[in-house]
């Protein structure tokens, strides 16, 4: 089982059962992924789970009639339920938890069908009821008893099939047996009822001598076992899946009675078998139950011809009832493993896989039983014969035709260019899909490599490039599964190969990934600088007043002036400006497939204006087949490294652009040079974060973790391990660069927040300086520099002496910068012990290279485990 398979399971149950807070769906799969195991239940454990089951049930004889009637039907993982049931029934607490949600489950229902109800008001027994009451009171107990559940006839299933099909194939509806088919009862072969006819009294058999009435009922039995009725044997009429059944002449024999009582499950059987194949021999029910009534009519013919062979010993004068009974021995057996099969296939409404599956089951319980297994060996081999037709054409060439929806894999419409609009578009695993009940239990171990092997040559058809497995020879069922999972293999690593091939060689897959590496991760710095020195004044502006047109124009002239001129896929990098911030969208893509979902996307929009450096990203244009790998949802992901990175990297310059600021700034006569030298020293402790932060994600996450990749995909050897590599790359990539983990990406977006903060007030203060200098230095124009002199200092310096001066200030972002700082590094610390991060520790090593944060940090861990403790 898939791990998201078990997530999928663990999150459905705890769903059906209430279960809210606690430790919530995690700690019950971490579990679930340590303890399990490849155990299967056997024959013996399952036989002692039904046992522990039946005596702890209120109603044994009911749960074992179920279990004996799903077991009829071939249900699958039958035994595997019962076994987990049984241990279930041994666990007192989660038994108490189960009634009371039971109880409450129950309650809420009876609350819901108390509430859509149809009451019906019976007039009190004191009152004499009318004939009009009478009448109507009769019409609503038939529509009541019209709406219960009764057995489908044959002709209503049929139209199911069919409508079924036809929703899913309306250009290809199913051919359709004209209605006198089966208008016409005799065409069947099986009994006729009718009522009896009226003529002249018939003489009992039983005044008969013996010797007459055994001669009699030779006759009878003669036509009752081709489907008629007899004189002294009548067929009684059956209602659905019933066995047939027969009324023999009272007045009978005792001794020749019970000598045809013995005979008749052979003309029952007949019977059963009959019915079976006319009805599914209609086109609805598919070509694997064709092939099994074929096979079953080519066995009938043998039962025929003994039957005539016995009817010209009855007109030789030389059959008696027990040579009867004696010539019909080996037949009885071949006809009560035809029926059950018969009864099982109709009962369970089996077709296609299932139907295969059945047989293969029967064929090995029939081990010991050298004439049975042979005879359901016969029969499997047949059925599967239009089976393996259509798996071959799906390992060998990719192509599904399924024109009755018997093959295990499906076919779904949809659109690959759909994976360069939607994130959450999953037409990989969406597009093919495997339907668990049409698996041959045969072919269950091998049915993801079965749906993988047409998969990669699909993709490979799709591109126009038409393939054709060389090793492709004829599927055969064998009791030997070996011989035909040869077969799978080697188509499944043909198709591995060509479509790797196809998209490492031709469609230049590494090629590809390093161009977006070169820019979604900043691998190219001499593009960057010059890419932000042209679009620094217009990413300034807010969103609404950017021209892309004009972004892109400086885009194309930066790449051509950088070494990413040398990159042939270049042209298919695109300016993207985004709706939302970084963090916005992190929560919007973390949020889709949950609860939140609805509310996050229905959100009203903040009445906050983006800046073209919040809302940038770039974006890459992608084309089939390379979109399989490089989809929607994983440039997303790369969008979302890009833009955090990006706006660190502005973050950068600004403070780079103060450091200049107050390089010329120095010359000047400062009244305060304290708190001055403050704010250099501030100014250089949050370089110090920033650079370093930097210098973490891009050499310590994303250039080691690359280059894991790299050397994984040289190893791979189809295409879901390429994506299982590319994914796990960007995952490792945006955990380790803490934008999967709110609480730290809540702190360090606080932090970029403060140093931007910073960067203003100290430009502000700067430009104001400026011009002060200047006003003193040139005295023309004096009335306009003193209005702008007035206009600076009022806006930006006298707000801030406002609160005990700028070394106030200065000291303000110095405490809650030094303040997230420590509480980064104490979370940093927390996780990297407690969930086993281990690279994030490199953080704190490069922060605090000189201890100069120790002391605190361990104080706070100190009060962290004494407020624990207490």
């Amino acid at each position: 089982m898939s791990e998201f398979r078990i997530h999928h399971d663990v999150n459905e149950l705890l769903g059906l059962l209430n279960v809210r807070g606690g430790d919530g769906a995690e700690v019950y799969i971490d579990l679930l992924q340590k303890n399990r195991t490849g155990y299967v239940t056997t024959t013996v454990s399952a036989h002692s789970a039904k046992v522990k089951m039946a005596e702890h049930s209120k109603t044994p004889e009911d749960f074992l009639r179920k279990h004996d009637e799903l077991k009829s039907k071939n249900a699958r993982n039958l035994d595997p339920l019962v076994y987990l049931l049984s241990k279930l029934t041994e666990d007192k607490e989660t038994l108490k938890f189960l009634q009371q949600n039971a109880k409450e489950r129950s309650e809420m229902s009876a609350n819901a069908a108390s509430s859509t109800t149809t009451s019906y008001s019976i007039p009190a027994t004191s009152s004499k009821m009318s004939m009009q009451e009478l009448e109507e009171l009769r019409k609503k107990l038939g529509n009541v008893t019209a709406s219960s559940s009764v057995p489908q006839s044959s002709e209503v299933i049929r139209k199911m099939l069919r409508d079924r099909h036809n929703k899913k194939n309306p250009t290809q509806p199913n051919p359709v047996f004209p209605n006198w088919v089966y208008d016409r009862p005799a065409l069947i072969g099986d009994f006729i009822t009718s009522p009896t006819p009226v003529g002249d009294p018939v003489v009992a058999v039983g005044t008969m001598p013996l010797a007459a009435q055994e001669q009699a009922l030779v006759e009878d039995l003669l036509f009752v076992l081709i489907g008629v009725d007899g004189r002294d044997i009548t067929a009684q009429p059956v209602l659905g899946r019933q066995s047939r059944s027969f009324i023999v002449d009272p007045s009978l024999d005792m001794s020749v009675k019970e000598l045809v009582n013995r005979i008749l499950p052979v003309a029952s059987c007949y019977s059963t078998i009959t019915r079976f194949t006319e009805e599914k021999s209609s086109f609805e029910y598919g070509q694997v139950n064709h092939a099994l009534t074929a096979a079953m009519r080519t066995l009938m013919k043998e039962y025929l011809i003994l039957v005539t062979q016995l009817e010209h010993l009855h007109g030789q004068g030389t059959l008696s009832l027990q040579k009867l009974w004696f010539y019909i021995q080996p037949t009885m057996r071949t006809m009560e493993i035809l029926a059950s099969i018969a009864t099982s296939v109709d009962k369970g409404e089996c077709m296609g896989g299932s139907t295969l599956s059945l047989l293969h089951d029967r064929t090995f319980n029939y081990t010991g039983d050298s004439q049975a297994q042979e005879l359901c060996l016969y029969l499997t081999k047949a059925a599967s014969v239009p089976y393996f037709e259509i798996l071959e054409k799906w390992i060998y060439r990719g192509i599904i035709k399924d024109p009755y929806s018997e093959f295990m894999v499906e076919e779904h419409e949809l659109q690959k260019e759909k994976i360069q609009e939607d994130y959450n578009d999953k037409y990989w695993d969406q597009r093919y899909t495997i339907v668990q009940h049409r698996i041959p239990s045969f072919l269950q171990k091998m049915a993801d490599k079965i749906l993988n092997t047409g998969k990669y040559l699909n993709v490979v058809r799709e591109c126009g490039r038409d393939v054709t497995c060389p090793d492709a020879k004829e599927v055969l069922y064998t009791l030997k599964e070996r011989a035909y999972v040869e077969q799978i293999e080697k188509a499944y690593y043909y198709a591995s190969k060509v479509l790797l091939d196809f998209l490492m060689e031709e469609k230049e897959l590494v090629s590809r990934l390093r161009s977006i590496k070169h820019y979604f991760l900043m691998d190219k710095g001499d593009f960057f600088v010059h890419f932000m020195d042209l679009t620094e004044e217009e990413l300034k502006k807010q969103v609404d007043d950017i021209i892309p047109p004009r972004l892109e124009a400086l885009l194309e002239l930066a790449l051509r002036m950088s070494t990413a001129n040398t990159d042939p896929f270049k042209d298919d990098l695109k300016i993207d400006l985004m709706p939302h911030d970084v963090i916005t969208q992190l929560l919007r893509v973390l949020a889709i497939d949950t609860k939140q979902e609805k509310a996050i996307i229905n959100a009203e929009p903040t009445e906050v204006s983006l800046s073209g450096l919040e809302a940038f990203s770039f974006d890459y244009i992608v084309k089939w087949p390379l979109s399989l790998i490089i989809n929607r949802k994983a440039l997303t992901r790369y969008q979302m490294l890009f833009r955090h990175m990006f706006y660190c990297k502005h973050v950068e310059r600004l403070l780079c652009n103060v450091w200049i600021s107050n390089k010329t700034a120095k010359q000047y006569s400062l009244h305060s040079a304290k708190w001055f030298a403050a704010a250099f020293a501030l100014r250089q402790r949050m370089l110090n974060f920033v650079q370093n932060i930097q210098y973490y994600m891009m050499f310590e996450v994303m250039e080691p973790t690359w280059h894991i990749m790299e050397n994984n995909l040289k190893s791979a050897s189809n295409i879901d391990d390429v994506l299982c590599h590319h994914t796990s790359f960007l995952d490792n990539c945006l955990k380790d660069c803490m934008l999967t983990n709110p609480e730290l990406l809540r702190i360090f977006s606080k932090l970029m927040s403060v140093c931007v903060m910073f960067t203003n007030c100290m430009q502000r203060f700067t430009q104001s300086m400026r011009i002060d200098s200047e006003m003193k230095a040139e005295r023309t124009d004096e009335a306009e520099k003193k209005r702008l002199a007035t206009k600076f200092l009022a806006e930006y310096v006298d707000a801030l002496q406002s609160d005990s001066g700028f070394e106030g200030t200065i000291s303000k972002f110095d405490s809650n910068f030094s303040t997230l700082l420590l509480d980064l590094l104490d979370k940093l610390s927390i996780y990297s012990t407690n969930d086993c991060e281990h690279s994030m520790i490199n953080i704190i090593y490069r922060l605090d290279f000189n201890g100069f944060y120790t002391e605190r940090l361990e104080r706070m861990a100190i009060e962290r485990s004494q407020k624990t403790a207490s």
